[in-house]
């Protein structure tokens, strides 16, 4: 074998393993923080030098355009060989581009267009109002969520038996009237670009013959984060004989079974590919031993998982610490004091994140940032194209595209206003269903037949003639160009900026940072489709792109689930309480429960040197205060990795040190303070375990001695009134 390349000779022992194993079958377990980025994008370069193939013969999938920007990035600087000619992207993206070569082969027309959830939400209500359902009794999301679950399983309605079931009957019909809408007017959700290019290639032996010979390597990032449509996908194109697969992924790090993923994939995969290698990146670069241990001892408690343990040659660090909070306010006011501590050091702030299961927990933190004047951001929030100006104006340009976009022709009808009310557009709808064609057609037959008053026939063809002329009139123009005359010549620019608010300036901003996004925009590839139609599916297909500006330098605050993918140097896990995290929904589910303590594996591998879990005794959660248990996954950790902390001599006189948690693993256990209640052997707060219902804590205590009525809320049987002298307590 050829010697590694120089740049190889950076990485460790395994990694230079993995990158350089002879094509094959490979499922490379990447554990966090293992520089599984750095092992895919160099096992690439390695392929192009001493595999004898070109760029052309690789396929690499990512789960977000953002990583395979960075892919693509970091390959440019380690090869010299253009790779233009790669196949690197999103599996939408891949999908698109296959359909949008194959249209005609996959029965589509050649400019059908993407449309993104609202735009499908809106759909679905034209469908139910057609069928008759009420909103009310058969929500929107519903349908969607049926008809995407469905598509995400590869089932058409021809495919699904209702059992009889009315509601299911119910929905197969929303789904059936759905796929009929977007066949007419050449519409593709998300999900169905998977389901599409997988039935194109399942369908048309040739076509997939061709691009198994093509793609020798198909890579796959993030492979645990995949549903059933894309582990089908994969195995149909990695079942050619002259392809080899190399998947990267870990099973410990699945976190997305809500919306799809399939954590099985990652076992299904040795058996449907039994000669596939298997190597293991089990060194983590990111936290301290400390830390590595804690998470560790967590994940290990779940069942059917791929074996392996991180390590780090990192000192162990400091403890985890441990807060427990007498309730919400108490927890945010110890993490910002803390976030204050650390910035006066000389820490940067967005070294710094907090993290938490529900959206619910973060008001109370931002309030204590804010009063100790800490600049914060919070993860996530509306996308750029997610804004409704943005949306107006790419519904604008879709029509003039595609004329047969029902859901574009609906939003942009009457926006800006022009007088045309609901009765007009209710005669065009009936239209379009008697006749069996789009909105576009049947607003042109209805102004042909004189249906209506002469001065709403001639807002009408006004409206035609808007989106006709524009159509000719940018067909010549650069595309920022196009996007500027559209936003003119349609009145939306100056319906925004003739609002004074501050609201009005920024979707004005918005709009020209559209114009700036259009003139950045180029096409990568000689087989994308026509400018303007790259630019929708590239807009209708992203991701990543957050809507405003974050500042750079500010305190993060996020949901667990947005965290995957991020480190900081100071992290804090907060709300570590049954039923909050594990959520309680997962309480009597054991396969959610596993995905919670995934999540909670994710959540304490992104901390790199100083980690803090902290848990309130009582809670207030959407107006209802409830006394809380500590979280059985921090009873997973080994006491001798916490460091204990408690403030609630503030609050209470007395005092006494119970055991808040046992361990079964150890005998020691951890102590905090809680106060007395009452001159009887039994304290409010205080754990007590009954024979038949376990352990709990107690609540209220009514009377005393003997005769004493004790409250308790026990783990698995919730809230329990005893008679202290029957209840057997210890």
């Amino acid at each position: 074998m050829n010697q590694p390349l120089t740049h190889i000779s950076l990485l460790n022992e395994v990694q230079q393993k993995a990158v350089t194993a002879e094509p094959s079958h490979l499922l490379i377990l990447a554990g966090a923080g293992s520089g599984k980025t750095r092992v895919l994008v160099h096992r690439i370069a390695w392929l192009l030098q001493y595999g004898n193939i070109t760029p052309f013969n690789i396929l690499a999938v990512t789960f977000t355009n953002k990583a395979a920007n960075e892919m693509r990035e970091r390959l440019n600087k380690l090869v010299t060989i253009p790779t233009s000619n790669m196949w690197v992207g999103t599996f939408h993206g891949i999908a698109h581009r296959l359909l949008r070569i194959h249209w005609n082969e996959a029965g589509l027309s050649q400019n059908f267009q993407i449309i993104d959830s609202e735009d499908q939400k809106r759909l679905i209500k034209k469908i139910h109002k057609t069928l008759n359902l009420d909103d009310k009794k058969w929500p929107v999301e519903n349908s969607q969520w049926f008809i995407n679950n469905k598509k995400d399983e590869g089932l058409r309605p021809d495919k699904i038996n209702s059992g009889g079931d009315l509601i299911t009957a119910t929905l197969l019909k929303v789904y059936t009237a759905y796929t009929a809408e977007c066949k007419r007017n050449s519409l593709l959700d998300f999900a169905e670009l998977l389901l599409c290019s997988y039935e194109l290639m399942h369908n048309c032996p040739e076509l997939l013959v061709s691009y198994q010979q093509r793609f020798q390597h198909i890579l796959i990032d993030e492979f645990q984060d995949t549903n059933k449509i894309q582990y089908l996908w994969i195995h149909l194109l990695a079942s050619g004989g002259s392809s080899h697969l190399t998947i990267v992924g870990d099973d410990d790090q699945s976190i997305y079974g809500w919306r799809g993923a399939k954590v099985e994939n990652m076992q299904r995969i040795k058996t449907d590919f039994p000669d596939i290698k298997v190597i293991c990146l089990e060194q983590n670069y990111r936290s301290s031993g400390n830390i590595l241990s804690a998470a560790s001892s967590v994940i290990a408690n779940n069942c059917n998982r791929w074996n392996k343990t991180l390590w780090t040659t990192k000192e162990p660090g400091e403890l985890i610490n441990l807060y427990v909070a007498i309730n919400e306010i108490d927890e945010a006011k110890f993490v910002v004091k803390q976030i204050h501590k650390y910035l006066h050091t000389g820490i940067a702030p967005n070294d710094i994140a907090i993290l938490y299961r529900s959206n619910a927990q973060s008001r109370v933190f931002e309030e204590e940032l804010l009063k100790e004047g800490i600049p914060y951001t919070i993860y996530g929030g509306y996308r750029f194209f997610e804004r409704a100006e943005i949306k107006d104006t790419l519904a604008y340009l879709r029509l003039l595209v595609n004329p047969n976009d029902d859901a574009s022709f609906e939003r942009i009808i009457n926006f800006p206003a022009r007088g045309i009310g609901d009765v007009t557009l209710s005669l065009i709808r009936e239209k379009a269903r008697a006749d069996n064609i789009s909105l576009w057609y049947a607003t042109q037959s209805v102004i042909s037949e004189q249906k209506l008053s002469s001065r709403m026939t001639e807002i009408l063809h006004s409206f035609i003639e808007l989106i006709k002329n524009l159509a000719i009139e940018i067909a010549d123009m650069p595309l920022d160009k196009q996007i500027n005359q559209v936003l003119y010549r349609s009145g939306l620019y100056n319906h925004f900026k003739d609002d004074n608010t501050t609201k009005g300036d920024i979707r004005t901003e918005n709009l020209e940072e559209l114009i700036n996004a259009a003139r950045q925009f180029v096409l990568d590839t000689t087989e994308s489709p026509p400018l303007i139609n790259a630019f929708l599916a590239r807009v209708a297909l992203e991701s990543d792109a957050v809507g405003s500006k974050e500042a750079k330098n500010t305190v993060q605050i996020m949901t667990l689930h947005s965290a995957k993918g991020l480190e900081f140097p100071i992290l804090f896990l907060v709300g570590m309480e049954m039923g909050l995290f594990p959520h309680h929904s997962s309480l009597n589910n054991p396969s959610a429960l596993e995905e919670e303590r995934r999540l909670c594996y994710v959540g304490i591998t992104r901390a790199m040197s100083k980690l803090f879990l902290s848990c309130a005794q009582v809670r207030r959660l959407r107006g209802i205060e409830s006394y809380c248990m500590p979280s059985k996954f921090l009873r997973e950790i080994p006491p001798h990795l916490l460091n204990t902390l408690s403030q609630i001599t503030t609050i209470y006189p007395e005092k006494r040190s119970v055991s808040v948690w046992e361990n079964n693993k150890t005998a020691s256990t951890t102590k905090i303070k809680i106060a007395d209640a009452t001159d009887s052997q039994w304290k409010i707060g205080q754990k007590v375990s009954h024979p038949k219902f376990g352990t709990g804590i107690i609540l209220e205590i009514n009377g005393k001695g003997d005769n004493a009525k004790i409250k308790i809320k026990f783990e698995q049987w919730g809230i329990k009134l005893l008679v202290a002298m029957y209840a057997n307590l210890r």
